[in-house]
């Protein structure tokens, strides 16, 4: 069995849930030593570290980790428009205010914004929106270590907008009386919620087990895409505190599940690139080879 060492999130769209609550590692001859991290800026940290092998993270991270030295690189995709903003009910919605942008903004003067960790997509992802109307002095964001407390802060009153995943819309929907006020598709469309990222010493000595991980990667994507349902109910089973009515509804929020790195996905991540270097997150500027590496999906022709 070859042990790999895989970083993951809580976000319970990835494919890391279906994969816990399967055999299919085992019977792959993998051994997965599973980390639990806060956010992906924690994960970039771990990889610094030598603590992991793999890592179901965004972009952005990965790209500020990659600035700084850091020999890892994302070969395969997982998801995208993983970013949406919510809020209580007395604000309007994007379409409300007729898709203005500024406008829809305006309304959060003098409030707080809750985002999960900085430097993590959605924390590029609102700063950049909110730099876009120059109303930054006007709307703070906080970040939040864990993006699990920022439910807690709403549900307290101390929070009363956050952007995060479609875990927390759900959440919030559910326990915190809030809504979604812009979907993730018109926050920053393509966005790369989450890759694969590998390090450079598993890419160059261990194909063979990163071929092997993607394939179940993607085969746990087409099981979420295919058969909603089921999925929805092996990861509530998997992790126990949730139903899976509630994993079906977060499924539904931002639907595109795929380990296929598309076109689309590398045009929307070097997007980043201007932005990450714009907010002081790298000093220089990235190339699509210095991010991606593609010889893993090419052969699956994903």
């Amino acid at each position: 069995m070859m042990r790999l060492r895989i970083g993951h999130l809580s976000t319970m769209y990835h494919t890391s849930f279906i994969l816990m609550g399967t055999d299919w590692f085992e019977k792959a001859g993998i051994e997965p030593e599973w980390k639990l991290f806060g956010g992906g800026p924690a994960i970039v940290r771990a990889f610094e570290n030598n603590e992991l092998d793999i890592g179901y993270i965004g972009l952005p991270p990965t790209m500020i980790g990659i600035d700084h030295g850091l020999k890892i690189k994302c070969i395969a995709g997982g998801h995208v428009e993983g970013t949406v903003m919510i809020a209580t009910p007395e604000f309007l919605t994007l379409e409300e205010c007729r898709n203005d942008q500024t406008l829809f903004l305006k309304q959060f003067e003098g409030y707080t914004i809750a985002c999960p960790p900085a430097g993590s997509i959605h924390d590029v992802i609102i700063r950049n929106y909110i730099k876009e109307t120059d109303l930054e002095n006007d709307i703070d964001v906080l970040n939040y270590e864990w993006a699990d407390m920022i439910p807690e802060a709403i549900a307290d009153g101390e929070i009363k907008v956050a952007v995060g995943t479609p875990s927390l819309a759900v959440v919030a929907k559910r326990y915190c009386d809030s809504k979604i006020v812009i979907p993730p598709e018109k926050l920053w469309p393509d966005n790369p919620s989450y890759g694969i990222v590998a390090t450079s010493e598993m890419i160059e000595n261990s194909p063979d087990v990163l071929l092997k991980f993607i394939e179940l990667h993607e085969k746990a994507s087409e099981f979420i895409r295919k058969d909603t349902e089921e999925a929805s109910k092996l990861v509530a089973d998997t992790i126990e505190i949730i139903d899976a009515n509630f994993v079906n509804d977060m499924y539904k929020v931002s639907p595109k599940y795929s380990a296929g790195i598309s076109e689309a996905y590398i045009g929307s991540t070097m997007r980043f690139v201007d932005v990450l270097k714009e907010l002081g997150y790298i000093s220089k500027k990235l190339e699509q080879k210095d991010i991606f590496d593609l010889r893993f999906v090419d052969e699956f022709g994903l």
